[in-house]
């Protein structure tokens, strides 16, 4: 095991062959050793250059070894055609919102739902909704090595398939605790496409085009829960809040049947392992094997390897660790008040259901403006430079003009938040101040997500599952403390503790921005 466990860590340090039978973007597309030097973030030393260099001298002499059909091979998913690429972000992008739905569109109803189960415990309406998150923790650790063994595809229809059944065992729950228990699994079915999604990305899309497609995946995570009980404060109103499951499992089914046939596989080494198969059976000549291919080591062997690298990465590369603890404050405020809205919203301002719901608009107002600025002005800044020539880096993703604006609209935001429902001012203004939190936090969301899909394309999937799994834990466990917070210190100085301590990460993206590159050389040094 140890032997095991030293030999994944060598895989995360070096582009050696073992690894890249694993990789997530490196693996999908043949890329110049130039291009890779500006576009990977990878700095691997020159003897490695030369070594994957050779290796490949060895692939191309030798005839039993599958590749791609040249740099234009049509079934390379780098150069499928756009409205086929942009067709398959689409379907991932639907599916990354219906996933997250489930975690908030019941949250209007949590009183009518205490009141039918017959529990008065605050800490049971909280983790009611924070429970499908703690899902979102744990899914990523399996579905993450699952995707690079077996590829993408077959990992989201098992996962819709698998969100339907928990779904509509939830709707049918007759207890808080069998209520509880299905939204779990519910979380952990539902986390395949959070978690493999960006995986999917890398697998198509060049540098260029990477930041517009990330926003567009990652409206789902941000804006699922968002606008979920908007509609669920109608519906739970009109039917009773059974009927929220009922009509996720009515679109989860629609969704699942036509996924099956429109989600198409993109991860190289599998594609590349069927044509192996398929050339096997029509030549009779059984030592074909994709280029990727690793006979020197069993499917069990790479499983083993594939699932401690997220914690790897969680915990011995301090970007990903800071990085991720960074989204993961951030994310699990953005819970803890989704929590406490249908709590704070009806005692302060007297909302119902419906009024209450509504209440996470602003949010969702807010993410789409972050989402769409910093997006485009992402991929216009690569663009450009790309044009003019110039060196391609992943600090570029967090440009102080993008990180500092968005790190400190968060703690105004919950600044204004805070105070104004505490001075009983007109619900508007909280509103507003919600807004400029979403902002931020979908500003920092952007930047962090690309920057370490640029620093980390070989292992997106892990690096995803590895920001998800501290991400989701802080979404799910943050809430658990918000009533006695706000009991304890009140609206005002709860929400500006809050405001204080992410206002103390502003910092952490401006010292990669400086540092990063250097950082990264280091790591690849030793």
């Amino acid at each position: 095991m140890i032997e095991m466990a030293d030999r994944s860590n060598t895989d995360l340090e070096k582009g050696s062959p073992f690894r890249d039978t694993n990789s997530d973007f490196e693996a999908a597309t043949i890329v110049p050793e130039s291009e890779r030097s500006t576009t990977s973030g990878r700095d691997a030393p020159n003897a490695d250059i030369k070594k994957d260099q050779i290796d490949e001298q060895d692939d191309q002499r030798d005839p039993n070894v599958v590749d791609w059909d040249g740099p234009n091979d049509p079934e390379n998913p780098q150069n499928w055609p756009m409205s086929k690429r942009w067709g398959n972000v689409a379907v991932l992008s639907i599916l990354t919102i219906i996933t997250p739905l489930g975690s908030s569109m019941f949250a209007p109803g949590i009183p009518k739902i205490m009141l039918e189960f017959g529990s008065r415990s605050t800490t049971d309406a909280t983790f009611l909704v924070s429970i499908y998150i703690l899902g979102f923790a744990f899914g990523p650790l399996f579905v993450a090595p699952m995707s690079e063994i077996y590829g993408r595809s077959p990992l989201y229809n098992a996962g819709n398939l698998l969100f339907l059944i928990f779904t509509i065992c939830t709707a049918l729950s007759n207890s808080i605790g069998m209520m509880m228990g299905f939204r779990f699994l519910m979380g952990l079915a539902g986390s395949v496409p959070i978690t493999i999604g960006s995986g999917s990305i890398a697998d198509m899309m060049p540098v260029e085009l990477r930041g517009r497609a990330m926003a567009a995946w990652a409206l789902g995570p941000l804006l699922g829960p968002c606008i979920g009980p908007v509609a669920g404060g109608f519906l739970i109103r009109a039917e009773g809040w059974r009927w929220v499951y009922w009509l996720i499992a009515i679109v989860t089914g629609i969704i699942t049947i036509s996924t099956f046939f429109t989600l198409k596989e993109s991860y190289a080494p599998v594609l590349l392992e069927r044509r192996a198969a398929r050339l096997r059976k029509e030549t009779g000549n059984k030592e074909l094997r994709s280029k990727f291919a690793d006979v020197s080591v069993t499917p069990t062997e790479k499983f083993k390897i594939a699932i401690i690298r997220p914690m790897k990465l969680l915990f011995t590369v301090p970007i990903v660790t800071a990085m991720s603890f960074y989204v993961a404050v951030v994310y699990g405020i953005l819970y803890l008040l989704f929590t406490t809205f249908s709590l704070v919203f009806p005692t302060n301002y007297g909302f119902d259901e419906v009024e209450s719901g509504l209440v996470f608009i602003p949010s969702a107002i807010g993410m789409m403006i972050g989402i769409v600025l910093f997006g485009a002005m992402s991929d216009k800044m690569i663009t450009a430079r790309k044009e003019a020539g110039l060196e391609i880096k992943p600090e570029m993703r967090l440009n102080p003009m993008f990180t500092i604006p968005a790190g400190v609209t968060i703690p105004v935001g919950l600044f204004i938040y805070g105070w104004t429902i505490y001075n009983g001012v007109h619900w508007i203004v909280p509103m507003i101040a919600i807004v400029i939190f979403g902002f931020g936090l979908m500003g920092v969301m952007m930047c962090i997500q690309n920057y370490l899909l640029d620093v980390y394309p070989t292992q997106a999937a892990s690096v995803t599952a590895a920001m998800a799994v501290l991400r989701s834990l802080a979404g799910a466990l943050l809430p658990l403390g918000a009533i006695d917070m706000y009991n304890a210190l009140g609206l005002g100085w709860g929400n500006s503790l809050l405001g204080f301590i992410s206002l103390g990460l502003v910092p952490i993206p401006l010292l990669f921005f400086w540092f990063g590159e250097r950082l990264r050389g280091a790591k690849s040094a030793n």
